[in-house]
């Protein structure tokens, strides 16, 4: 048959496109895109695909068998539903896809084929169990890593190899002396008595027929280490670490060795040992020390002697619990140089790197046996020297002790972790020379998908603060801070954040699986955790419900479905988000307000003293009746899609029932509300909480106020999201790039006046006498106030998803301010797509790119919205009087952003 040459499919994804290799579902949905081959836009729309997948059978069985769906008539291409039967544990499929365009008989050509294997998908599937050292160790203290190693024999070549691995604790694995991978902390944070991920690696390329070892570095981490607030807790899951691996070997005659962790000898008479290596001390908020005259260089090579290692114990474990990642693991992204090598008034040495980032260190150094260097990690310096107050009881100090052999020495800590700008080092030998230190910067590594620019070079360093901060806090899970004795996976923080986070990475995966973990924490009546996975931390435990936090239940799933197309995610959290409601609408009662229990409200607003965050000019029941409506009516929304119909007529109808009384209780005769504050109108107005005339005096009432305020951001965590949309949406544009631009304090770029390379907790986490806010409570990484990005890409530059995965794009830009041109960029689901304009004298001139199969609605300042198709597009329109601002309606969406 022929084929179109002018379309091609590429990009086939299984599931949201990482991990290829041990997936954890025998039934992966499959994605692709349609891109034209050549410079122009050929007419495209997907009418129908056909899937082919070729199974490889077990060797030695036969030959390569091929399954095809046939034509299936859809335009779907966003996780399409895995066609065929089950796979099976360990199978691996090649998988290809074409597609056709309304009735033309001509598919494209096949795509290239993507190659997918599934893990060990059933708890059968394991021989191994988790093993730690056999000795006695404090159970109130951290515990000093752990090296474990067994030797094994394989009787012929190597066909194929997959080592699939966890821990209690976090581990890094080498086989022949070669490290397993690249992740960093594995197998990351998961609720872990209910979810503790593994991976599968390719190990065939680290194996050789005869002798091999494998040997592993075990540590405390999240399991059993000091974790948490107010001095935290240990052995928040067990007391020991432990190890869980499985190497499979398949040999080229057909048969497969296994070698599992579990006691005793295998059946080979060998048997898994245990000592100390030359870490002496890691933890997650202390740092970690490394004692290089005790290095064990050749403890995962074969022939080492180990008479003197300790044996192994067994410790529990439910395999039933076991689950594959369905997220990339945490790796280093990149490496920071520092910009200055600074004196301290004591006379310290401090290195500036001119960034503040989460990560750690790898140092080159060279002295004597027994030379100790040390480094202590901070965001800021006060008066010249590194300010650690803010890090509370979390000391981030590393250690390292020379060897003192005759080459330089390279060391990177392995189980830790720091937020820093700046390093203070003491005891290094000699001259600090370039490339001695390197910040290595940490974070789940996912794909980069958004970008933003624009004229104001102010503009441009906020929102590269703002992806700073993303990737210093998704690291595993979506935590409120890097460097203190925290680093908890707020909910409400990632509640405000999660547009702005979907927009810049992929972060399907992370989010989905951090979501599965708040299912499993979510207590039987409903409460959400206000941090997921769940710990005992002094308030904050036992956890109960709190709107804007507990929330995220709902809203998150309804921005993944938004921003991906992610149905399923909506379907696995349906239950999870039922249940939150239901739980305010009993806490709430026939009055349906929900004014009592413990509310945080409008969180660190500006207004609040430094040690009552809560003390906000917003009444914090007006905050969670408001979200109460919000939660209701997405989840109608929410319904509907899944074809709930009943509960979605119900929770309509709660919705709107909520509605009424917020307006009873909160809006005056004057039509101002009960708290005149800007989160109040910002809920209100976003919300859909009010209509007509309400709204608009709403809006006026909101443009007031922040005129009053001088332009200067009168809002915390609960309204920091939505107070330029309100602006805009009740048409008081020129007020909204007010408040964005201003930059005395509190405001987004007085931070940037201040030298922030992050965006911080607090507005004022550094007073403008640069030195640090006194309260106990202070980071300068924080995310949820730089959810303001996800405004400024869907209004300053106009990019924003009209239907589900930005099937349908919304272009509706507002330029404002004084800016001269903007532009936001992002790979949606169906390819890039992308919005830029810039002026030239009276005109606003405009170019968009729509992906192929993918519409756009147009909504351009004075000139009728339109529709258009894929390829680029340019718009010349007069421009608007800028002093008059700029105002206009924007076009109803199908996505879930419910009025």
């Amino acid at each position: 048959m022929s084929h179109r040459r002018d379309v091609v499919v590429t990009d086939l994804r299984a599931e949201h496109g990482r991990p290829r290799l041990g997936l954890g579902t025998p039934r992966p949905r499959l994605s692709w895109i349609a891109r034209p081959t050549g410079a122009t836009t050929p007419p495209w729309q997907q009418t129908a695909y056909e899937i082919r997948i070729s199974a490889v059978p077990p060797i030695g069985t036969g030959q390569v068998k091929t399954w095809s769906s046939g034509r299936v008539d859809s335009p779907d291409s966003v996780l399409v539903p895995w066609p065929g039967a089950d796979l099976a544990s360990r199978e691996r499929v090649g998988v290809q896809v074409r597609a056709w365009s309304g009735d033309e008989s001509a598919p494209t050509a096949w795509s290239a084929p993507l190659e997918v294997e599934t893990g060990l998908l059933h708890a059968s599937d394991w021989q191994a169990v988790p093993i730690g050292p056999d000795w006695d160790e404090d159970p109130d203290t951290d515990h000093r890593p752990a090296l474990l190693r067994r030797e094994f024999r394989l009787p012929g070549s190597i066909r194929r190899a997959r080592l699939h691995v966890s821990a209690h604790g976090v581990h890094e694995v080498e086989i022949n002396g070669s490290r397993v991978g690249d992740e960093v902390l594995a197998p990351g944070w998961t609720s872990y008595r209910h979810r503790l991920r593994h991976r599968t690696h390719d190990v065939t390329a680290l194996l050789h027929e005869g002798e091999n070892a494998l040997g592993a570095w075990l540590a405390d981490g999240w399991y059993r280490g000091r974790y948490g607030t107010h001095g935290g807790n240990r052995n928040l899951y067990g007391e020991r670490t432990a190890l869980l691996a499985q190497l499979e070997v398949d040999l080229a005659d057909g048969s497969r060795v296994v070698v599992a962790t579990g006691p005793g000898a295998g059946s080979d008479g060998r048997a898994w040992r245990a000592a100390h290596g030359p870490i002496t001390a890691s933890s997650l908020y202390e740092g970690e020390s490394y004692d290089a005259r005790l290095a064990v260089p050749q403890f995962s090579r074969p022939g080492f002697e180990e008479s003197s290692w300790a044996g192994v114990r067994v410790h529990p474990r439910d395999l039933t619990t076991l689950v594959a990642a369905d997220g990339p693991p945490v790796r280093c992204t990149q490496e920071v140089l520092p910009v200055a090598v600074l004196t301290s008034p004591t006379g310290k040495t401090i290195l500036d790197f001119g960034q503040n980032l989460a990560g750690r260190l790898r140092i080159r150094v060279s002295g004597a046996a027994g030379q100790r260097v040390q480094f202590r990690h901070a965001e800021v310096l006060q008066e010249g020297e590194l300010y650690t107050r803010p890090l509370q009881t979390a000391l981030a100090t590393d250690t390292y002790v020379l060897a003192g052999v005759p080459q330089p020495e390279e060391w990177e800590p392995r189980f830790t972790m720091h937020g820093f700008r700046y390093v203070e080092v003491t005891g290094w030998p000699g001259r600090l020379h370039e490339g001695d230190v390197v910040a290595r910067v940490i974070h789940t590594d996912m794909q980069r998908t958004g970008w933003f620019s624009c004229s104001d070079a102010r503009l441009e360093r906020l929102h590269e603060n703002v992806v700073w901060s993303m990737r210093s806090n998704f690291v595993d899970v979506p935590t409120d801070c890097p460097q203190r004795d925290e680093r908890l996976g707020w909910t409400g923080d990632i509640q405000v954040f999660g547009p702005t986070a979907a927009f810049l990475y992929d972060c399907s995966g992370f989010l989905s699986s951090w979501l599965a973990d708040l299912a499993c924490e979510q207590l039987p009546d409903g409460t959400v955790p206000w941090y997921i996975p769940m710990i005992p931390a002094e308030f904050w435990y036992p956890p109960r419900p709190g709107a804007v936090w507990g929330d995220v239940a709902v809203l998150l799933p309804a921005v993944l479905h938004e921003r991906y197309g992610d149905t399923g995610v909506l379907c696995r959290q349906y239950d999870s988000a039922r249940r939150w409601v239901d739980l305010v609408e009993h806490l709430a009662g026939p009055s349906r307000l929900w004014n009592t229990g413990v509310q945080l409200g409008d969180w660190l607003d500006p207004a609040a003293p430094p040690e009552e965050p809560a003390a906000a000019r917003t009444d914090k029941y007006l905050v969670a009746t408001a979200y109460f409506a919000h939660s209701a009516r997405t989840l109608a929304c929410i319904a509907e899609v899944l074809g709930e119909h009943q509960d979605a007529a119900r929770y309509a109808q709660l919705a709107t029932q909520v509605q009424a009384a917020f307006v009873g209780e909160y809006l005056r005769p004057d039509g101002r509300l009960a708290s005149d504050a800007q989160t109040a109108y910002a809920l209100a107005i976003v919300f859909g909480l009010l209509s007509g005339e309400q709204l608009a005096n709403a809006g006026e009432r909101l443009a007031e106020l922040v005129a009053q305020d001088g332009h200067r951001v009168a809002t915390g965590f609960a309204g920091v999201n939505l107070v330029t949309d309100a602006l805009t949406g009740t048409g008081h544009d020129t007020t909204a790039y007010a408040l964005l631009t201003e930059t005395g304090c509190p405001s987004w770029l007085y931070q940037v006046s201040m030298g922030a390379t992050t965006t911080w907790e607090r507005w004022d986490s550094m007073v403008p006498d640069g030195t640090v806010n006194p309260g106990h409570m202070t980071s300068f990484n924080h995310y949820a106030l730089g959810s303001i990005a996800d405004w400024m890409h869907r209004t300053v530059a106009g990019l924003a998803p009209a239907a589900p995965g930005y099937r349908r794009l919304l272009v509706r830009p507002r330029p404002g301010a004084d800016l001269t041109s903007a532009s936001a960029r992002h790979e949606t689901p169906y390819g890039p797509a992308a919005v830029s304009w810039r002026r030239r004298g009276n005109d606003l001139l405009v170019d968009v790119d729509v992906p192929l199969g993918v519409s756009a609605t147009i909504d351009l300042p004075g000139r009728p919205t339109s529709e258009v198709g894929a390829g680029r597009h340019h718009f010349t329109v007069r421009q608007p009087d800028p002093s008059a601002g700029v105002s206009g309606t924007e076009p109803a969406s199908d996505a879930l952003q419910p009025a």
